[in-house]
């Protein structure tokens, strides 16, 4: 019996020394994710976590960072595009939440962007779409061309904003990170979702306007950039968030998560990885 319980001391021992104290504590501190699926990866390719992150999912919207690519690829930011009484009545009769935009209005492309990614705007997505499609199915098709030509091969839209649709659009955590990455790329993406609040001043041609970002990381924790909040009920809560740590860009998603415990889910995340970076 001794002899045997000496074997076994050496061998755990043995399986102890095989593992390094920094790898153990390294994993010991991955902070717990309760979203269905999650990815998180910094600019220098190292993937900080990863749940799920290939599987196809609703990722409500989440959408609207590639109607927001799209448009920055064609439009003018300071053209200016009237508000129909279609746009405002999609985002109410869908419940959607708005950017509160009224029939007659004319903002310019670069107000609308922050409508869209701020407030979440149904009603900014439906204009934007409408313009430079021209048409909302001409727009989703360039989505979709966008998409492929950005090798998102698991990432389908069926609209502009996001919406539960019955031909069922999807996505995954790796494409959405990958998504992010390549829109943070441009300066005005950039700008708007990273702003807490923006003003439009009242004029001849405008309502006055003071849209906030849904996104409450920027408020908690420090060097974020972004990038959007979404919920719809089959997605759940979702959140593609992105900061600066260690002198390298993170870029993570969680999807399927619950409200606030998303925010503080992502907090932990980047610091997580902030860590990591630190101790490489």
């Amino acid at each position: 019996m001794r002899i045997g319980a000496l074997l076994g001391s050496a061998v755990l021992t043995l399986v102890i020394g095989l593992v390094s104290p920094s790898a153990a504590a390294r994993a010991a501190d991955v902070p717990a994710v309760g979203a269905k699926t999650a990815y998180m990866v910094d600019s220098a390719g190292t993937i900080h976590y990863a749940k799920r992150q290939t599987r196809r999912v609703p990722v409500a919207s989440l959408v609207k960072v590639m109607t927001a690519y799209v448009v920055l690829r064609e439009a003018q930011l300071g053209e200016r595009i009237e508000v129909t009484a279609a746009d405002v009545r999609y985002a109410a009769s869908n419940g959607a939440t708005t950017a509160a935009l009224a029939k007659g209005e004319r903002l310019t492309v670069r107000d609308l962007l922050y409508g869209l990614m701020l407030p979440s705007g149904a009603d900014a997505a439906n204009a934007l779409a409408r313009r430079y499609g021209p048409g909302k199915t001409a727009f989703v098709a360039k989505m979709n061309a966008t998409a492929r030509r950005l090798g998102l091969n698991d990432t389908r839209y069926t609209n502009a904003d996001g919406l539960p649709s019955p031909s069922g659009a999807y996505s995954t955590a790796v494409d959405q990170v990958k998504l992010a990455k390549i829109a943070l790329e441009d300066d005005t993406f950039r700008t708007i979702v990273s702003r807490e609040v923006h003003k439009v001043a009242r004029s001849s041609l405008q309502r006055a306007h003071t849209w906030r970002n849904t996104n409450k990381l920027l408020q908690s924790a420090d060097g974020v950039l972004g990038v959007k909040t979404g919920y719809t009920s089959a997605a759940g809560f979702c959140l593609l968030f992105a900061g600066e740590r260690g002198g390298r860009r993170v870029i993570g998603v969680l999807l399927g998560d619950q409200d606030a415990r998303r925010f503080s889910t992502a907090e932990r995340l980047l610091d997580h990885a902030g860590e990591q970076i630190a101790g490489s």
